[in-house]
């Protein structure tokens, strides 16, 4: 199910559901390397393992170019069903090239239908986000699985903007107010 918050700003009001779909789309622009290989994907990895572990979040990791996995962790906390989470979430990007957070925002169970996608190999939930290099597009996925889907999304966006040197304060999802 899926709930919208409405907040009212300046007046108008305002989908937070509209809200992170332009802020996604701010992401997806933003968060772009110069270069993708072995060592940045283990190096983007290992941040996304040492912040979890920090945060005691119990999730799965996966980065990957597509049909080729780079780095791979399970921490405590987790089951093989957080595995399955992320090859489903992974196959989304890999087939859309855009996070899964924001296709799942877009289209929500529509997309399935649209598409003819089986749900036992996709999952339009958020928790991965495409590795996008200059001059090349869209070339992977970086995925977590484990907690609510907007803080798995918002955990891998955080360290894209560390390891891509950027603000994360300027590129977050606003904080939902109720």
């Amino acid at each position: 199910m899926q709930f919208l918050l409405t907040i009212a700003v300046e007046g108008e009001f305002v989908s937070a559901h509209e809200d992170d779909l332009a802020a996604i789309a701010m992401q997806e622009s933003e968060l772009c390397f110069s270069r993708f290989d072995e060592d940045v994907a283990w190096t983007l990895g290992s941040r996304l393992r040492t912040m979890a572990v920090a945060r005691k979040a119990g999730v799965v990791i996966d980065v990957r170019r597509f049909g080729q996995p780079l780095f791979y962790c399970a921490l405590g906390g987790t089951s093989p069903d957080n595995a399955e989470w992320v090859r489903r979430k992974s196959n989304l990007v890999a087939r859309f090239h855009r996070s899964s957070y924001r296709l799942g925002l877009e289209m929500g169970a529509n997309l399935f239908e649209k598409y003819a996608l089986s749900i036992a190999d996709y999952a339009s939930h958020g928790g991965s986000f495409p590795i996008r290099v200059q001059g090349a597009g869209v070339i992977g996925s970086v995925t977590v699985s484990g907690l609510p889907q907007r803080v798995d999304h918002e955990i891998v966006v955080e360290a894209l903007c560390v390891e891509l040197g950027k603000d994360y304060s300027k590129l977050a999802l606003a904080t939902p107010s109720v």
